[in-house]
């Protein structure tokens, strides 16, 4: 039986909020190890504390320098991941699509960074590009439950959103001018894949537990993204 192929996005925030979350992660590693026996996963890193410290550093008025250091940083926290999960280090981390498809075909768990410079992009929209490419579900692994009305570390009365439209993802995406190292569920280019090429989308908070009823077809806490 082919497995399923399901694209990731984890939070740099969950890798390295500040120091290595290294509780969340072994936690990650055994439900999706436990789920390759009818899925393949192509996790992409976000940077985290690690890019924002390498974006505030840089001048605020070059946006690209600031999203290379960004893009450096994911690229250097999945290769971290790749030696937390015991990946032969000499692979190394594709960089581009056609060297994730050559991955793929070998590996049952692939992680990798942002592949290439786009303007106004992170490491969600490379997410939403490879599940675009290859016609998969994709979920986002976040720090919060899922959406919610405003941010619920600010507004205790945000209210959660189990369900919404692509249409209606993508305009509240748009509420927030990008910027490099961002937060939000979401970016911008993101939403905008997903609504166009109509690509089912899951955000789950850190709450391990609701990502393996997710892959289980179980009820689960978390925002669905849909038609």
């Amino acid at each position: 039986m082919k497995k399923e192929v399901i694209v990731l996005s984890l939070g740099g925030s969950l890798i390295i909020p500040d120091n290595v979350d290294k509780k969340y992660l072994e936690a990650l590693k055994k439900i999706l190890l436990k789920n390759t026996k009818n899925y393949k996963f192509i996790i992409v890193c976000g940077g985290g504390s690690l890019a924002r410290k390498y974006i505030y550093a840089l001048d605020k008025h070059n946006s690209m320098f600031q999203s290379l250091a960004g893009i450096s940083a994911t690229r250097t926290n999945a290769r971290f991941m790749n030696y937390f999960f015991k990946i032969n280090p000499r692979k190394g981390i594709p960089h581009s699509m056609k060297a994730l498809k050559r991955y793929l075909k070998t590996q049952e768990i692939t992680f990798c960074g942002a592949l290439e410079y786009h303007p106004d992009q992170t490491s969600d929209s490379t997410a939403a590009e490879i599940a675009k490419k290859l016609k998969t579900k994709f979920i986002n692994l976040t720090n919060v439950a899922g959406l919610y009305t405003d941010n619920p570390k600010k507004n205790k009365n945000a209210k959660f959103i189990s369900k919404i439209s692509w249409k209606d993802f993508e305009k509240r995406a748009n509420f927030i001018k990008f910027k490099p190292g961002q937060h939000f569920v979401l970016d911008q280019s993101a939403a905008k894949i997903i609504k166009e090429n109509q690509i089912p989308t899951y955000i789950i908070g850190k709450n391990i537990q609701q990502l393996d009823n997710l892959l289980k077809g179980k009820k689960f806490k978390g925002t669905e993204i849909s038609g």
